[in-house]
């Protein structure tokens, strides 16, 4: 266990602030899987936060010129860079604390807010090279599986199967032809302090992991589940429906790594639901046949198991364990 976790006190529902420090009346589609999760991370980290957020969604519905939802330091970057502006920004707030300008002891996050676009394709040099470098930031990817803003395209992130714009589902070739690319391995293999899987679904455990990522010295990573209505072809009123499936049918476990140690799966799924049960919600995945879920339904059993025994091997001492998501 890192030492920054020795003491931890779980996040108190009823202590948090009333204050969002996204103001309403911003432009977000209604039930946007992607805004609800930026707001919560911001209620744990509070107004000493500086955001950096790349081209996307949250650029887009949070600053329409000359309007701004940010209650808090934000800077839009351009698609690729969110990981190194932080880095810099984190680099800057170190030399002012060396010269006395600002206090050794005061703390300020450095937040990074970034599409899967943004994080699993065009940024991923960018994060890679945050990440080895130690910088004290926290990298959040908000994951709605596709470039929603721009026209709902194909990204790296984009499942099976799945219709997009440049992945249309045709006679020939029935929607996306690979599996999701797996950026949680890529971010693990850096060895990076903290890393966690969160769905807003389960919303104890998403804050709390929320609170780890503050708590610790060097890069932390979030990767969120974040639904799209609009790209997805849900309904609004099913988005926190959508946030417990993906978890409950093994799409996306909910899982932490600790230095590059899966360190426990938070919950685990020994009687899944079934993948359709998920599928059955959403208008990308419509033309699916039969053979299709049951291929998804294997694949995400056997990537499932995968990440069991890799937290067996690495599990902490049972009275390190934190309690299971209920």
């Amino acid at each position: 266990m890192r030492p920054e976790f020795a003491k931890f006190k779980p996040v108190n529902l009823k202590e948090l602030p009333k204050e969002d420090w996204i103001a309403p009346g911003h432009r977000g589609c209604q039930g946007c899987g992607t805004v609800l999760p930026l707001k919560l991370v911001l209620k744990v980290l509070g107004p000493n936060t500086i955001a950096v957020s790349s081209t996307g969604c949250m650029e887009i519905i949070t600053s329409p010129f000359p309007f701004t939802s940010w209650r808090i330091p934000w800077i839009h970057v351009a698609f690729e860079n969110a990981a190194t502006v932080a880095s810099g920004i984190e680099s800057a707030i170190k030399a002012l604390k060396r010269k006395g300008r600002i206090s050794k002891r005061e703390k300020i996050h450095v937040v990074v807010f970034a599409g899967d676009g943004a994080t699993y394709d065009i940024g991923l040099q960018y994060v890679s090279g945050a990440l080895e470098r130690g910088h004290n930031i926290i990298y959040c990817c908000l994951d709605n599986e596709a470039y929603m803003n721009t026209g709902v395209q194909r990204s790296g992130a984009t499942p099976f199967r799945a219709h997009t714009t440049t992945s249309p589902a045709g006679k020939v070739i029935p929607g996306n032809i690979t599996w999701k690319k797996n950026l949680d391995g890529i971010v693990v293999a850096h060895g990076i302090p903290y890393f966690a899987t969160a769905s807003p679904g389960y919303l104890a455990d998403f804050l709390n992991k929320v609170k780890k990522a503050s708590l610790v010295e060097g890069p932390a990573f979030l990767h969120i589940y974040s639904p799209c209505p609009t790209g997805w072809g849900s309904k609004s009123e099913d988005t926190i429906i959508l946030s417990k499936l993906v978890v409950d049918t093994r799409l996306f476990p909910l899982f932490e790594v600790i230095d590059g140690k899966y360190y426990i799966l938070n919950r685990k799924v020994d009687k899944p639901k079934p993948v359709e049960e998920y599928i059955k919600l959403q208008r990308r995945f419509r033309h699916l046949k039969p053979e299709d879920i049951e291929y998804i339904q294997n694949r995400a059993n056997e990537e499932y198991e995968r990440l069991v025994k890799l937290c067996e091997i690495f599990a902490p001492p049972k009275a390190e364990k934190e309690a299971k998501v209920e």
